[in-house]
């Protein structure tokens, strides 16, 4: 499965960013998709989570970015979003698409977030 990543970039605080993660597999075949981050000395840690085989939608998100993210589908275009809204400069990282298949992980090469004023 190849994952490409992109719609990071530059924004001010409490502004908003869509990312997108197109997939080289059909959608509705992966376990689940997720967005992770990764900032400058940190772990990555898990964003968001969507099931998507079977047409099944349960989502699920970090603490900390729950009411502002929103992790959505277009199955037709093989593609997840993250949407992110009231981004605070502690969501400044690089985001990586992940998709679970078939007992692997794969990822994306990553989108850069700036929260900055």
């Amino acid at each position: 499965v190849q994952l490409q990543a992109s719609g990071g970039g530059l924004v001010q605080p409490g502004g908003s960013l869509k990312l997108s993660c197109v997939t080289s597999q059909d959608i509705l075949g992966i376990n689940a998709m997720r967005w992770y981050r990764q900032a400058p000395g940190n772990e990555r840690e898990l964003v968001a989570s969507m099931s998507t085989r079977y047409n099944i939608n349960y989502v699920d998100y970090r603490d900390s970015v729950k009411g502002r993210f929103t992790i959505s589908r277009d199955s037709a275009k093989n593609t997840i979003y993250l949407q992110m809204t009231s981004l605070k400069p502690e969501d400044t990282a690089v985001y990586y698409c992940n998709a679970w298949f078939r007992g692997e992980d794969y990822w994306g090469q990553g989108t850069q977030v700036t929260v900055s004023s």
